[in-house]
C-alpha cells in the first residue's frame, strides 16, 4: 500500500484557497498511484484557534464533495483537517473520504491545555480499514502520548499516522517519542506537519516517516511544501516531491 503525507502551507482561514492546494498535492499523488494522502492538523483553515468557532462546519459541507468524487473516481483515501462544530464546543477534527464509503468525522481525542479555551475533546477512535492495511489517524497532542498509539495498536492498527502543527521543540519531542512508538508496536509511524506561522508560533514541517522498526526513511524539510509517498510493503520511500504552487 502507498500512503502519502503531505506537507502544506495553508492561508489563514481561508478555506476556499486551501481546497484548491489540496487538489493539487492530491493529484501529484494520485501520478504516483498513491492509495491513500494525509494532511496536517487543520489543513483546510490553517492550526488558528481563535477563527476556530468562525470557520467550524461538517463533513457534509458540500464545499467538500470534491474530495468525495475525486476519492470514488480514483479509488484514494483522504484524509483532511478542519474544526468541526458540535452542540457544546468545537472539535480538532479530521474528516475522511472513503471511495464511495460515507464520510468520516475523527476528533482530536486528548487536546492540549492551551487549546481548553477553543476546543473540547473528540470521543472514540476510528481505524480506517483497507484491503491491505488498517489506519489509525491520530492529530498532534495525543500523538505523543503512549495510552493513545497503545489503543490504536490494540484495535488493530497497522500504520500510525500523526496529522500535526508542530514548532520546532514539539518536532524534537516528535522525533524521540515516534521511532520508540513504531519500534514497539512493529508499525510504521508517519507524520504530516504544516511549515509556516500557526496562530502564535512557527510550524517547521519536517514531516517524516519511521518503518515499523523505528528508522527514519524519509524527511521533507523545515519550510517548503511537499509531499511524500511510503510503500508499506516494501518500507522503503517511492516518491519525495516537493511543490512550487
Amino acid at each position: 500500500m502507498k500512503i502519502c503525507i503531505a506537507q502544506t502551507k495553508p492561508i489563514k482561514g481561508n478555506v476556499s484557497a486551501n481546497i484548491e492546494t489540496h487538489i493539487k498535492f492530491i493529484e501529484q499523488a494520485l501520478i504516483s498511484n498513491t492509495d491513500a494522502i494525509f494532511f496536517p492538523e487543520l489543513s483546510l483553515t490553517g492550526y488558528e484557534p481563535e477563527l476556530a468557532k468562525k470557520l467550524a462546519t461538517n463533513n457534509d459541507d458540500n464545499r467538500f464533495d470534491i474530495f468525495q468524487e475525486i476519492s470514488d473516481k480514483n479509488k484514494i483515501i483522504i484524509g483532511l483537517g478542519l474544526p468541526t462544530a458540535t452542540e457544546s464546543k468545537i472539535r480538532i477534527s479530521m474528516i475522511i473520504f472513503e471511495p464511495n464509503k460515507p464520510r468520516q468525522t475523527y476528533s482530536k481525542q486528548q487536546i492540549h491545555s492551551d487549546e481548553f479555551p477553543y476546543f473540547e475533546n473528540g470521543d472514540g477512535q476510528i481505524i480506517i480499514k483497507t484491503n491491505h492495511k488498517n489506519i489509525a489517524p491520530a492529530i498532534c497532542f495525543e500523538s505523543l502520548q503512549q495510552k493513545h498509539s497503545e489503543n490504536a495498536f490494540k484495535l488493530g492498527a497497522d500504520v500510525y499516522l500523526a496529522s500535526v502543527a508542530k514548532p520546532a521543540n514539539s518536532v524534537k519531542k516528535a522525533f524521540d517519542h515516534y521511532p520508540k512508538t513504531a519500534k514497539q508496536y512493529a508499525m510504521p509511524v508517519l507524520m504530516c506537519n504544516c511549515v509556516g506561522l500557526c496562530d502564535n508560533f512557527l510550524s517547521v514541517g519536517n514531516s517524516s516517516v519511521w518503518t515499523k522498526e523505528g528508522n527514519l526513511v524519509g524527511q521533507l524539510d523545515d519550510k517548503t511544501e511537499g509531499i511524500l509517498i511510503f510503500d508499506t510493503e516494501t518500507e522503503e520511500i517511492d516518491n519525495r516531491i516537493l511543490a512550487n504552487y
